[in-house]
């Protein structure tokens, strides 16, 4: 029922930003007893808009009006008010506790059409947008100065309709345009996580170390083959790994040293390491490949942990056999169960990167699970992808913004 004692104004602000303006304005509201059911605020160049839902009574809404619109002449700035039906403000807290979603956007450039796709994805699903926020720095106007890479978050909630096809929508949007989309459920998980597990080769590295050692034994062709073949699921990749190996049999070790020192590291790894450390993140490489190339990775970068695959050696070559469990798709998967219970987190505080066949189990149960420049298959499986930039994309996936990053140097 409708009560006649109070009133819910709502008060929209917009235009030369300057300091003082909120304070000036909020206290007026102080100084009346006026109780604020809402605020938001955003910046855009110089300009600022603000909203302030708030609560008075008829006695006081006249004067509270009078003495903010004439600061607001004083300030040089636009105010407009809107009276507020009660049972339209109780619609409204009701649907705020509707499902809340993150869909974050990320490219070397995102265009008015890539934002235009996604909105009306949005609302063709009966979501409603909430916030807009840009994660990157603000984009300079000659090109050749331009950031590497944007990066936008939506804010949206409602009932989704059908999450299957918003999601193929992204995807089929993501694969004709040069942007990646990712759409997680907004909660308590997501912005509490702990640990990420990167595969290594292709990931990490702009390259298969198996192919590197194969072509410095004289079998690269033969070798190639057939890790093409793993990475696309077509062959077991226990069986794979094996007869590979079996190929680099008497291969000197010197050699590992000389390929791991001339490493193509993945665009973005440095600076996604620090940032990663410096907020807390647990890392680990969990690899197909060999413990010695992702040991100089962890003396390099600074990850927490490594398991990957051992080469037996005897008199200083390869023997062309391993020693103890092959690190398979399987066993990643377990390796990330048994870090979790390490680190004491729950598996949805995890994040897991890879781009093959054999990364997908580890994808599917992490918490979010992110294929990066992933071979097709593995692409359309995982929930999560990014083609376009560097490991560092990943930032933005977990909601970090540049200017928090940068701020704490």
């Amino acid at each position: 029922m409708k009560r006649e004692n109070i009133e819910i104004i709502q008060i929209n602000i917009s235009g030369e930003d300057k300091p003082g303006l909120t304070s000036s304005l909020t206290a007026i509201l102080a100084r009346h007893d006026a109780f604020i059911l809402d605020i938001g605020q955003s910046n855009i160049h110089q300009s600022l808009t603000l909203g302030i839902l708030f609560l008075t009574t008829p006695e006081k809404s006249g004067q509270i009006m009078k003495e903010l619109l004439f600061k607001a002449s004083e300030m040089n700035i636009n105010i407009r008010f809107t009276p507020i039906d009660e049972e339209e403000y109780n619609r409204w807290v009701v649907g705020q506790g509707k499902n809340r979603y993150i869909i974050t956007l990320i490219g070397r450039k995102i265009t008015a059409e890539h934002i235009s796709r996604v909105t009306q994805a949005i609302s063709e699903e009966g979501l409603n947008i909430d916030d807009i926020n840009r994660l990157t720095g603000r984009m300079p106007l000659d090109e050749d100065e331009r950031a590497p890479k944007t990066s936008i978050e939506f804010s949206v909630r409602g009932t989704l309709e059908d999450k299957t096809r918003l999601q193929n929508t992204f995807m089929e949007l993501s694969m004709k345009s040069d942007v990646d989309i990712s759409f997680q459920k907004d909660g308590i998980f997501r912005r509490s996580r702990r640990l990420i597990c990167f595969d290594m080769d292709s990931t990490l590295i702009r390259t298969e170390v198996i192919d590197e050692l194969a072509d410095r034994a004289g079998v690269g062709e033969q070798v190639r083959e057939i890790t093409e073949r793993a990475m696309r699921g077509e062959i077991d990749f226990c069986e794979s790994f094996k007869q590979r190996v079996a190929l680099l049999k008497g291969l000197d070790v010197s050699v590992m040293e000389d390929i791991a020192v001339n490493l193509p590291i993945t665009e973005g790894v440095d600076r996604m390491m620090t940032i990663l450390k410096r907020v807390g993140y647990k890392t680990a490489i969990l690899s197909g490949g060999f413990t010695y190339f992702g040991n100089y990775l962890k003396s390099r970068f600074g990850f927490d942990y490594v398991y990957a695959n051992e080469l037996e050696v005897e008199d200083g070559k390869l023997t062309g056999r391993y020693t103890g469990e092959i690190v398979d798709g399987k066993r990643k998967a377990e390796l990330l169960r048994l870090l979790c219970q390490f680190e004491n987190i729950d598996i949805q505080q995890s994040v897991a990167v890879g781009d093959g066949a054999n990364d997908l189990a580890m994808l599917n149960i992490a918490g979010l699970g992110i294929a990066f420049h992933a071979k097709p298959k593995v692409r359309a499986t995982a929930s999560q992808s990014i083609s376009t930039v560097g490991l560092d994309g990943i930032l933005y996936f977990l909601g970090l913004k540049d200017s928090w990053v940068d701020s704490t140097k």
